[in-house]
């Protein structure tokens, strides 16, 4: 016995982190038989007693909020005001069956898609259906309200006690705290970068590796519902695919010599880890003051400038055969280019123009990446320190874009024919009111069990609904041999069925996580069996209605999952994944564009087409985002390995965030940023060559990314990962020394604006075979590879 108890204590705490579950399951058993009997044996209503069991169980079994205890009381006081005001509407919409199937559907839709809004109702859904679903199956009338609204009420009003006293959750979050060790890690490494020859160098950068690979292990392990992410939470998400692109940024960076003339990158770097480390003391306590970050970032941005200021002082002269007009009239004929094109010393210089750059690029590319992590660690602070009815309106924290405009935004990034989120909110509203009106049409003796039938079993796609319907009626008729192997005995004598009670009660909340689905469902019919037989001693019986009920439901949610969107989850990532990229790749060629012209002469047209493509990438990442979540908390094994998912939505995170750097890189052309040498390297519009040797190299990597994008979907093969082409550079950089140069031949501000614009087109390039590979090696695309 010791011996099993220690197996099944191992597992339990190897399915339950935390044991949250345990927790909740354990606050249920307490609390529902005690405000069941209450009902039942003192006051003598069994309406009453009815409502308030479920009510127990949907406050403290299907939802747990996080955060401070504070927060948490908040959010379960707002589902018990919003859940019994469901209880009435479900009550009175029950009195006509088509009233019922349509208000059902109509307030399904609503909760589902509810969720991308606010975090409170989303991490509440189940909770919220449950207190609809049962009083629109039971029909009632008006006179039926106060009863049913008793019993809620009293099971709210104790849920809040319990979810206070007995076992609270902590509020610590296992992927925050490894987020803040991966975030010092960097930090550190950043401050020892010059000292890459000393063993301490070589320990930190172990650590910060290590740091980096168990944040994506405990992201890749933890079963996050997609719907059960606070605005904070989601921020923490992000910093994930964020902090693993600051990692491939530091390790393509080069160490300055002391002795360098890129000072302004060397403080660039410093100020970047400053960032990280106040970041990480902010996420490590959201509510206190967020001064430190925001000092630390202001001086980033400050670094970030002066180095955009002072990359011109490290290029050689661009010497060329002709004068500089600083117009872009360029005097070389095409022989001389020609010439121009083997000349060695020439290309000498190219090279000593791109070398002399590299590092002041890098770390432009890591402070642009640092300083959105540092926004990103801000929002989440902000987040958290929101009120609870701004967490329940899904209102912006101080600072952040407008109410309605957020709410805008997250909702029209799901209202598309790929979301997923909008998948299964019409889904599940069509389940549940087909469900409904099924069991109306029927006139099954406990049509409640039917809704619940579909809902406990309504999944992602219908190969998964249809194995979880199997598993819902095995693990049914298990219940069902259990409790009338129990009722024999026992007969008409419901005193046992008082003591076995809440131990069905734990045993259906721990099951579904710690042993299988099918076991929840056979202790959850033998918890009913027990419950229905103390209110109305019928047997066995009971056993048969709910087997017969839950059957129908599991046929109305497999019948809907064949009908809705039946790929499942994983091919909804695919297609995610392909409208990301083409999104970010159009967004990067805008950019890209947008910096094509003189400010001041730049049509409004072009500003207007790179935020909207902005907002188009940020939607599409969304999408994405959830889909991922999704696909993580699908049953059955996944045909694809997560690390190969998570290498894939880390390239659209490096593609969105170059096209946002070279879109700020040329928002700021013609301010201040260049400082006093403005004069001296005045703001040029790029010569009509230049200009199209860089959309040129745009066009090749966004069209690379755009072929890419297709084969995730299945449109085509993948596509040959191209080799880096050395004369690009050495043909910008000719172009740069013909047409962007004063009469000293000093390079312009524009200049330097042109060449790292190009660096992050090559640095996309060079990630195109990581991307590869992943694709090629598990065939998740449906094509293979593109001919070379």
């Amino acid at each position: 016995m010791p011996a099993l108890l220690q197996r099944l204590r191992q597992r339990l705490t190897a399915r339950d982190h935390g044991l949250l579950v345990l927790r909740r399951a354990g606050r249920t058993a307490i609390v529902m038989p005690g405000t069941f009997a209450f009902c039942d044996q003192v006051i003598g209503n069994p309406e009453m007693a009815l409502f308030a069991a479920f009510g127990s169980f949907a406050m403290l079994m299907l939802v747990g909020f996080g955060g401070p205890m504070r927060q948490r009381m908040q959010a379960q006081a707002s589902l018990a005001v919003v859940s019994s005001l469901f209880v009435c509407l479900g009550t009175l919409a029950s009195r006509a069956a088509w009233l019922a199937c349509l208000a059902m559907a109509v307030l399904g839709f609503g909760v589902l898609l509810a969720g991308a809004v606010s975090s409170v109702l989303a991490g509440a859904s189940t909770s919220l259906l449950l207190s609809f679903i049962l009083p629109v199956s039971l029909p009632g009338t008006a006179s039926d309200v106060p009863d049913r609204l008793a019993g809620w009420g009293l099971a709210a009003v104790v849920g809040l006690f319990a979810i206070r006293l007995l076992w609270p959750e902590p509020a610590a979050d296992p992927l925050r705290g490894k987020a803040v060790g991966a975030c010092r890690a960097l930090a550190a490494r950043l401050r020892s970068e010059d000292e890459a020859s000393s063993p301490d160098h070589q320990q930190i950068v172990r650590n910060a590796h290590r740091a980096l690979d168990e944040l994506q292990r405990q992201f890749l392990t933890t079963p996050y519902r997609p719907t059960g992410l606070s605005a904070s939470d989601r921020a923490v998400v992000r910093l994930v695919d964020e902090l693993n692109w600051a990692r491939r940024v530091i390790v393509h960076s080069l160490p300055i010599p002391d002795d360098s003339p890129n000072l302004a990158a060397r403080r660039a770097r410093i100020a970047a880890a400053n960032v990280l480390g106040h970041g990480a003391d902010l996420l490590a306590a959201p509510r206190t003051s967020p001064d430190a970050l925001h000092s630390a970032s202001a001086e980033l941005r400050a670094a970030l400038f002066a180095l955009e200021r002072d990359a011109a002082d490290v290029l050689p002269p661009l010497s060329g055969r002709g004068p500089g007009n600083g117009t872009g009239a360029s005097t070389v004929s095409t022989d001389e280019t020609e010439t121009d094109e083997t000349n060695e010393p020439a290309d000498r210089q190219v090279t000593e123009v791109i070398d002399a750059l590299e590092p002041s690029f890098r770390a432009h590319e890591l402070a642009f990446v640092v300083g959105a992590i540092g926004d990103n660690i801000d929002a989440a602070a902000r987040a958290e320190r929101r009120t609870w009815l701004q967490r329940l309106l899904g209102r912006q924290a101080t600072g952040l874009p407008g109410t309605l405009s957020a709410a805008q935004e997250r909702v029209s990034a799901h209202v598309d024919p790929h979301s997923v989120w909008l998948h299964n909110s019409v889904r599940g509203a069509v389940g549940l009111a087909l469900a409904v009106l099924v069991a109306n049409l029927t006139d099954v003796q406990h049509a409640f069990w039917v809704v619940v039938g579909a809902l406990s079993v309504l999944r992602s796609n219908a190969l998964s609904t249809g194995q979880n319907a199997l598993r819902a009626v095995l693990g049914t008729l298990a219940g069902f041999a259990i409790g009338a192997l129990l009722l024999l005995p026992i007969g008409s004598d419901t005193t046992p069925l008082w003591f076995l009670l809440p131990v069905t009660i734990l045993v259906a909340g721990v099951a579904p996580a710690v042993i299988s689905f099918a076991a929840g469902q056979a202790a959850f019919t033998l918890e009913l069996v027990i419950l229905f037989n103390i209110l109305q001693p019928t047997g066995w019986r009971v056993g048969l209605v709910r087997i017969e009920d839950v059957a129908i439901g599991c046929g109305v949610s497999l019948v809907v999952g064949l009908l809705f969107w039946p790929r499942g989850a994983g091919a909804a990532l695919n297609t995610a994944l392909s409208q990301a990229y083409t999104a970010s790749s159009r967004y990067l060629a805008a950019a890209v564009e947008f910096g094509m012209r003189r400010p001041g002469s730049r049509p409004a047209s072009t500003a207007v087409e790179a935020k909207r493509q902005a907002v188009r990438a940020a939607s599409a990442a969304r999408r994405m985002d959830d889909a991922f979540r999704q696909y993580l908390t699908e049953r059955g094994a996944k045909t694809t390995p997560l690390a190969e998912f998570a290498m894939l939505i880390g390239g659209v995170i490096g593609l969105r965030l170059a096209a946002d750097t070279v879109l700020d890189l040329w928002e700021r052309d013609g301010d201040q940023a260049f400082g006093e040498g403005s004069a001296a390297r005045p703001t040029q519009l790029p010569h009509a060559q230049l200009r199209h040797t860089l959309l040129r190299r745009t066009w090749q990597v966004t069209d690379w990314y755009d072929d890419f994008a297709r084969s995730l979907d299945g449109e085509r093969p993948v596509p040959r990962s191209p080799d880096l082409d050395a004369d690009a550079d050495r043909a910008l950089v000719r172009a740069l020394r013909e047409d962007l140069r004063d009469k000293h031949g000093i390079a312009s501000a524009t200049a330097v604006r042109v060449i790292w614009t190009g660096d992050h087109l090559s640095a996309l390039r060079r990630n195109q075979p990581t991307l590869v590979q992943p694709v090629l090696t598990t065939g998740l695309a449906h094509g293979e590879r593109a001919p070379d």
